[in-house]
């Protein structure tokens, strides 16, 4: 099992490594892929180093399996050359997500509508998978009819220099390089991406189609505020959820803990709720401050928190290469 990680030397990349480790995904040859000014450079995994490769010799190594997260343009560019010798792609940028000829996927959710066909696979955005992974099983008990979010998004989310922003104007260093308009400590930024036409971000857009596509559901309307927070590992989301039909709080709660990837964490008595601190490092989805929306029936509130860099990236897109080798897709 060939595996080329292109990107390696980024924030997701690396932790991507980690993860392939960790599982003990069956890699019996890495490949690991980066911008040329990194080539001949080493990265490690298993205690090993391994000297990254240009992306044009990653191709003609034929991987099995590239799992990408080095931006869109680049996504955009040499994902279709890795596909036509015959690797399977999977993509961590916003590149292929909304395309109608590419699968977007959580496993826990929708891996059955991979093919052997599927060539390139949409990993999603990160705030879209913990969101998904509560909406979905809800949405097969009770019907989704609205959803409404407010993220509040670690710095990781940006990368590397916006983490070196916080932690310089933690420490008084004005020196470092700003990549947000505005102080990030002690400050919060509802400003996540760029804006558009519509005065929306394109992180809040991201959430607000990204939903419909994986849970092939467009008859529920979602609407989202994304806001940047000084946090440093694990994003999490304010959410609202108006359904179709009624629920019981008690079912809504073993629904959820019964759904693989999701750990319920709701005991308001003894202050046990989600928060980044629990998730960073983690892989699982935590969920907690499950209540009803007492201005309105059949609407629920929830407290939704991942490590925005495990599952929320790198994790989610392990998960689907370890789909796609249990059963015999690649």
């Amino acid at each position: 099992m060939k595996v080329a990680v292109v990107g390696s030397t980024g924030m997701v990349g690396q932790v991507m490594l980690k993860v392939l480790e960790e599982r003990n995904f069956p890699v019996t040859e890495l490949i690991p892929v980066a911008s040329e000014k990194s080539v001949g450079k080493k990265v490690k995994y298993k205690q090993k180093e391994f000297t990254i490769v240009s992306m044009k010799d990653a191709i003609a190594a034929k991987p099995d399996i590239a799992i990408f997260s080095a931006g869109g343009s680049t996504s955009l560019e040499f994902a279709p050359l890795f596909a036509e010798a015959g690797t399977t792609v999977i993509d961590n940028s916003s590149a292929w997500r909304m395309d109608p000829d590419k699968k977007l996927v959580v496993p826990e959710i929708n891996a059955d509508v991979l093919t052997k066909t599927d060539k390139i696979i949409a990993n999603p955005n990160c705030s879209t998978i913990q969101l998904v992974m509560v909406l979905g099983p809800l949405n097969k008990k009770y019907d989704l009819k609205r959803v409404i979010v407010s993220t509040y998004q670690s710095v990781t989310g940006t990368g590397k220099a916006a983490v070196d922003q916080l932690n310089g104007e933690i420490s008084g260093n004005d020196s470092i390089a700003k990549v947000y308009p505005y102080q990030i400590f002690k400050n919060a930024l509802p400003h996540c991406d760029v804006f558009a036409d519509d005065d929306y971000t394109k992180e809040e857009i991201k959430l607000m189609k990204e939903p419909k596509k994986i849970l092939g559901d467009d008859t529920f309307n979602l609407t989202a505020t994304a806001v940047r927070v000084p946090v440093q590992g694990g994003h999490s989301e304010s959410v609202n959820i108006e359904f179709e039909n009624e629920f019981d709080l008690d079912e809504v709660r073993k629904i959820l803990s019964e759904t693989p990837g999701v750990i319920v964490m709701d005991d308001v008595k003894n202050n046990q709720y989600p928060m980044p601190l629990y998730s960073e490092g983690k892989d699982e989805v935590f969920v907690g401050r499950i209540r009803r929306d007492l201005s309105q029936p059949k609407t629920l509130n929830l407290w939704i928190v991942a490590d925005n860099l495990r599952k929320g990236a790198a994790t989610n897109a392990v998960q689907i290469a370890e789909y796609l080798v249990a059963n015999n897709l690649v």
